[in-house]
């Protein structure tokens, strides 16, 4: 019968008819189901995934483990900054799926700091282990499709109370201590598998994904620009809900969209080869006020930060190519 009950009575029956794990806590609510923290009691604390009972979702999870056993096998020793998938279950029709446990994502800490930016030594720190976990997958035929700062966790988020001149308090994760992991594989791709026409949440969506030219590797290397510019300024680069709008912006922070792309686009968003967008409109206007180009971001003039900004420009290119060796960084 528990295939047909609502979760908050299914996680209240757990506690009487699943003896090898006691739900501690809830840690995220989505449109999938719930993750909660819970204890093993073979094995300590982790965290569990569980899917609402519905074939949709369940078919979905079975995917998503596929892309977590693939990792898992690749990766055993956990070195290349991907969670780890422990265990899975079907209980009464709920995909469970149990991780190692971690700590806050990169933006609920961005969040509890009052979205005060990461300084930019950390950044560096946190962009190497992602650019180099981005690069296992590709190197292993897998497509994220849905990086964002939600999805980038700590392992560990203690913090240090550091003064910033500018914007008084900033706590601060010690860099030593600052690994982060890759996490939520639900809408990953491998090459050969069909890819859908629409992925990334929005800010972070790449160009050839909102004209619709076919996607691959690439696109997850445009979320990261987008990821770090966030880390850097505290907010979105792209605050906006809407495809003409974006691409908009997009010109307004990196210059035109190359004829090549609109020559291979369907040409629904532009006329006689450009963007066909109204400047004077209330949503230029918008976009106007919001955007800049992108090295008049810059915080600071020091040397880091214009390297920073190379890092950026070369990650937020129109026509990129697969993501170069983290090593680099």
């Amino acid at each position: 019968f528990l295939a047909f009950i609502p979760l908050k009575v299914f996680f209240f029956l757990c506690q009487f008819y699943w003896p090898d794990y006691e739900i501690i806590n809830t840690l995220g609510e989505g449109t999938f189901g719930k993750v909660v923290q819970c204890f093993d009691h073979r094995g300590g604390r982790v965290a569990l995934k569980i899917i609402k009972n519905l074939e949709k979702y369940r078919g979905a999870a079975k995917l998503e483990i596929s892309v977590l056993e693939n990792i898992r096998e690749r990766d055993p020793d956990n070195k290349h900054h991907c969670v780890q998938m422990l265990d899975w279950f079907n209980y009464y029709g709920h995909v469970c799926i149990s991780f190692e446990l971690l700590s806050l994502s990169t933006f609920d800490f961005l969040k509890a700091n009052n979205f005060l930016p990461y300084p930019v030594n950390q950044i560096r720190h946190m962009a190497r282990q992602i650019c180099h976990a981005v690069s296992f997958l590709h190197d292993n035929k897998l497509t994220h499709t849905d990086l964002k700062p939600e999805n980038i966790l700590f392992v560990n988020s203690d913090y240090s109370l550091i003064y910033n001149a500018e914007k008084v308090w900033n706590n601060f994760i010690e860099a030593e201590i600052n690994a982060v992991r890759l996490v939520d594989f639900g809408s990953a791709t491998f090459d050969h598998e069909h890819h859908s026409a629409v992925i990334s949440t929005r800010h972070y969506r790449a160009p050839e994904v909102i004209l619709e030219l076919g996607w691959s590797h690439p696109c997850d290397v445009w979320s990261i620009g987008c990821i770090l510019f966030e880390y850097y300024e505290g907010f979105t680069l792209y605050q906006t809900r809407e495809n003409k709008e974006h691409l908009a912006m997009m010109e307004r922070i990196q210059g035109p969209i190359p004829h090549r792309m609109i020559q291979r686009s369907r040409q629904k968003y532009f006329h006689c080869g450009r963007l066909d967008w109204n400047e004077c409109s209330k949503a230029g206007c918008y976009v106007k006020a919001k955007c800049k180009p992108l090295g008049k971001y810059l915080l600071s003039q020091g040397t880091e930060h214009h390297q920073f900004f190379n890092l950026l420009e070369r990650l937020l290119e129109y026509e990129k190519h697969p993501l170069f060796s983290p090593a680099c960084l």
